[in-house]
């Protein structure tokens, strides 16, 4: 008989931030499937839990994957959580839910913590409807595609960012989001825990030596662009995002959205530069 998986939430900081659910599902799993096994050790031996760990992390290879899949289908029952929170989400486990699913495994959550959902509805920022993009790319180009997605939002923005690359992310913020509202929620259930609004600028000047995990919300565009185009000519549309340091391959991509034109168009009216 082929087992399941448990998506399994665990605290986010404050212990006590955990379902009876969750404790039963722990205590019944005949394997925990961590990122972290020394973190989770933690929770474990704080709910006096005692079970095998299998450790499943970013780093982890196919054949690891395997042989977690392979327990499940000897029968095993699997717990799988993350370092904190809600599994799969910005988590390796991802890969391990998707390979389940296709080979026909069952895969349940337990719901409870999840730090993007926690920020966001203390926030104060319009929760209606919102864009998780998790943590930013290093990659320059496709964290560029990124950042112009941001740019131009029409709901919330919601991010994950590790302590030491806060202030670039700031940085990239404020030559896009200008005076949007922005919230950082640091150590979210901790003792620390605090929640810091203003503009991407402000929050720089704020911010000394940043300490703890952050989540980033970003308040949606409500200025309409197409609005300071409709009186600008195809030069000076160019110009404007050419301050900004897009590429020229860039500039038509957007010249031709905000315009609502195909790219082949506005790149005709290029084609000599």
């Amino acid at each position: 008989m082929v087992g399941k998986i448990y998506l399994v939430a665990t605290p986010i900081g404050n212990l006590e931030d955990i379902t009876l659910r969750a404790i039963r599902i722990l205590k019944e799993a005949d394997i925990i499937v961590a990122e972290d096994t020394r973190q989770t050790l933690k929770l474990l031996n704080h709910l006096e839990i005692s079970k095998p760990m299998i450790s499943y992390h970013r780093h982890s290879n196919e054949d690891k994957k395997m042989e977690i899949i392979e327990q499940v289908e000897k029968g095993k029952q699997i717990a799988l959580v993350s370092d904190a929170g809600t599994p799969v989400i910005s988590d390796p486990g991802e890969e391990i839910v998707q390979t389940a699913i296709e080979r026909g495994i069952q895969v349940i959550p337990i719901p409870g913590p999840c730090a993007l959902i926690s920020a966001l509805i203390a926030s104060g920022i319009d929760a209606k409807e919102f864009t998780f993009l998790g943590f930013l790319p290093l990659n320059k180009k496709l964290r560029k595609e990124k950042l112009n997605d941001i740019e131009s939002a029409k709901n919330t923005v919601v991010l994950y960012e590790a302590p030491h690359k806060l202030k670039a992310t700031l940085t990239d913020l404020s030559e896009i989001t200008e005076d949007r509202k922005i919230v950082l929620a640091k150590e979210i259930t901790k003792i620390h825990e605090q929640y810091i609004t203003g503009t991407a600028k402000e929050l720089m000047e704020k911010m000394e030596e940043p300490k703890g995990e952050f989540v980033i919300v970003i308040e949606k565009n409500n200025k309409e662009k197409i609005d300071i185009f409709e009186n600008m000519t195809l030069e000076e549309h160019y110009e404007y995002y050419r301050r900004m340091g897009k590429d020229k391959k860039e500039i038509i991509k957007q010249i031709a959205k905000d315009r609502n034109v195909k790219k082949d168009e506005i790149y005709k009216q290029f084609i000599k530069d």
